[in-house]
C-alpha cells in the first residue's frame, strides 16, 4: 500500500483509540456477555401489559453491532470522503482506512500472501461474484443443505446437488464419490457451509477441503455462521475462498467480504463495469472504447465503496481477535448447553440436527414444537415475552424440508405461511446468539418455552399479510 500523508494515519489511529477507550469505559459492568453490543438497553412493549428488556436472539439473521464497533465508526465519521479519488487531506484519510481495513480482513482469515480480499454487498453477493468468474466449463457441486446463497449463484455452471449428509464422515465420503465421478479434465468447484444456518452444526471444512483438492477441484468456504463464532483461517483449512458477512459479524451497513485465490477473479470481466474497476479507457479509431482493468481486487468493486462499512467489518475483526475466540467459544458453549438442556426438559419440543446431538456447534438452534404452529410460537415469544427468534426455513428450504421429513411439495416460504395459530406448518423456530447475548436472554427463553406448552399463550393470534400477529381487534 502507498504511503499517505504521517497527520491523516494519526487522526485515524487516534480516532480508533479514542473509541475503543470510550468502549471500555462504557461497557456495562453488569452485562454478562464478553463484548457490549448496541440495543442491549432496548425495551419493548409486551402485549399483555407493561415493558421489558428486549431479548435479541436472532443472530443467524443479523447480530447486534457492537459497542466498539459504532465508536469507531463515529470516531471517524468526521473526517469522511472519497476513496481512491482525491488529493485532499481527508480523500487520503479514507483511503488509508480503506485499505487498512482491507489488511485487518486479511490478517483476521488468514489469508496467503497473494489472496485478494474483495469488498462486497454480503455474502451472496461474494458468492454470486465467484460465480461470475468461474470458468465457463466449471461443474460445482453443492449440498442441498446449503443456504440459498450458496444454492443458487450458480446459474451459468453445470451444478451437482448432493443429498443431505447424516454424518460429517458421509459427508466427505459424499463428495468424494460424486468428485470421483466427474469429468477430470474441466475446473471444478465445491461449496461448503462452515456451520448451518439451521442447526448450527460445524461441518468438516478442512476435510472437504482436502477431498475437494486431491480430485483437482477447488473450494469455496460460506463462513457467515462460522465466522462471527470461531476462528477461520484460510491457511490453515486450506479452502481457495471464504465468504461472510458484516452483518453477521456484529458490523451494520451492508458490506460483505470475499476472500482467496487471484486467478479466477483476475481472468473474468469485472463483476460491474464502471470508475474504479478500470486502469484506463480510451477511445479507438472506429468509435469504440479500449479498456485496461484492474488485476487488484478492484477490479470487483467498481463504484464509491461504502467505506463505513468496510471499516465497521474490521473493527468487528479486530474486537473478536481482541477478545479471543478461545474465551468467546466456551462462553458460547455454555449458553448452548444452557439452551439445549432446557429444551431437552420439554418433550414436546424436538430439536433439529444432522449430525446428532453430540455435533460440535455455533449458537444456532432450530426446533418445532408439538402442537404448534411455529409461527404462533415466535409471535408468542416476542408479543408476550419480549424475545426475537425466528420462524419459517431461513432461506434453506431443502435442508429443513429435509429435517422435518416433509414432501417437497408441502408449502412453505423463508417467512410465515399462510397458517392460522394452531394449524400445520412446514416451518421451524430458530434462536441464535452470540457474543453480546447475556444469560439472561437466553435463561428468559428457555422459561417462555416452558410456560407457552405447559399455559399455552395468553393472547389470541391471527395470520396478517403472512405473518402471525396479536389480534387487537
Amino acid at each position: 500500500m502507498s504511503a499517505r500523508p504521517n497527520a491523516a494515519a494519526t487522526t485515524a489511529a487516534s480516532a480508533t483509540a479514542s473509541a475503543s477507550a470510550t468502549t471500555a469505559e462504557s461497557a456495562d459492568p453488569c452485562c454478562d456477555a464478553p463484548l457490549p453490543v448496541l440495543g442491549r438497553d432496548v425495551t419493548v412493549p409486551l402485549v399483555t401489559g407493561g415493558e421489558v428488556s428486549y431479548a435479541a436472539l436472532d443472530y443467524a439473521a443479523s447480530a447486534p453491532a457492537l459497542q466498539r464497533v459504532w465508536d469507531d465508526v463515529a470516531a471517524y465519521a468526521p473526517y469522511y470522503g472519497s476513496v481512491h479519488r482525491g488529493a485532499g487531506y481527508l480523500s487520503q484519510l479514507s483511503t488509508d482506512l480503506f485499505e487498512n481495513s482491507r489488511a485487518t480482513v486479511a490478517a483476521f482469515l488468514d489469508c496467503r500472501p497473494d489472496d485478494q480480499v474483495v469488498f462486497t454487498r454480503s455474502t451472496t453477493d461474494s458468492l454470486n461474484l465467484l460465480a461470475q468468474v468461474v470458468p465457463a466449463d466449471c461443474q460445482v457441486f453443492v449440498f442441498e443443505t446449503e443456504h440459498h446463497a450458496s444454492l443458487l449463484p450458480w446459474r451459468d455452471a453445470r451444478v451437482t446437488y448432493l443429498n443431505a449428509p447424516r454424518t460429517p464422515q458421509q459427508a466427505v465420503a459424499t463428495l468424494e464419490r460424486a468428485l470421483a465421478d466427474r469429468d477430470p479434465y474441466g475446473p471444478a468447484l465445491v461449496c461448503v457451509t462452515g456451520a448451518s444456518n439451521v442447526t448450527g452444526e460445524l461441518w468438516p471444512v478442512a476435510e472437504l477441503a482436502a477431498a475437494a483438492h486431491a480430485h483437482g477441484a477447488r473450494i469455496v468456504l460460506d463462513a457467515a455462521q462460522l465466522a462471527p463464532h470461531h476462528p477461520v483461517s484460510v491457511k490453515e483449512l486450506d479452502v481457495d475462498w471464504v465468504a461472510f458477512s458484516g452483518h453477521k459479524l456484529y458490523a451494520p451497513f451492508g458490506s460483505g467480504v470475499l476472500a482467496g485465490r487471484a486467478d479466477w477473479l483476475q481472468d473474468a470481466e469485472p463483476y460491474l463495469a464502471g470508475g474504479g474497476a478500470s486502469r484506463k479507457v480510451a477511445r479507438r479509431a472506429d468509435g469504440g472504447v479500449d479498456v485496461e482493468w484492474h488485476t487488484t481486487a478492484a477490479r470487483h468493486e467498481a463504484g464509491s465503496p461504502n467505506v463505513i462499512g468496510v471499516y465497521s467489518i474490521a473493527s468487528a475483526c479486530k474486537a473478536l481477535t481482541e477478545a479471543g475466540f478461545d474465551s468467546l467459544v466456551a462462553r458460547e458453549r455454555h449458553l448452548i448447553a444452557k439452551v439445549r438442556e432446557g429444551l431437552a426438559e420439554v418433550p414436546e419440543v424436538r430439536v433439529l440436527s444432522l449430525f446428532g446431538d453430540d455435533a460440535p456447534r455455533v449458537g444456532v438452534i432450530s426446533f418445532v414444537v408439538d402442537g404448534w404452529n411455529s409461527s404462533h410460537f415466535a409471535a408468542a415469544l416476542s408479543a408476550e415475552y419480549g424475545i426475537g427468534v425466528r420462524d419459517g426455513l431461513f432461506c434453506a428450504h431443502p435442508l429443513v424440508r429435509t429435517l422435518l421429513g416433509s414432501d417437497p411439495q408441502d408449502p412453505g416460504e423463508c417467512g410465515a405461511p399462510e397458517a392460522a395459530p394452531g394449524e400445520r406448518s412446514l416451518n421451524a423456530i430458530r434462536v441464535s446468539f452470540g457474543a453480546g447475548t447475556p444469560d439472561e436472554h437466553v435463561e428468559r427463553f428457555v422459561g417462555a418455552v416452558k410456560e407457552l406448552v405447559r399455559d399455552g399463550a395468553q393472547w389470541k393470534y391471527r395470520t396478517e399479510d403472512g405473518r402471525c400477529v396479536p389480534d387487537r381487534g
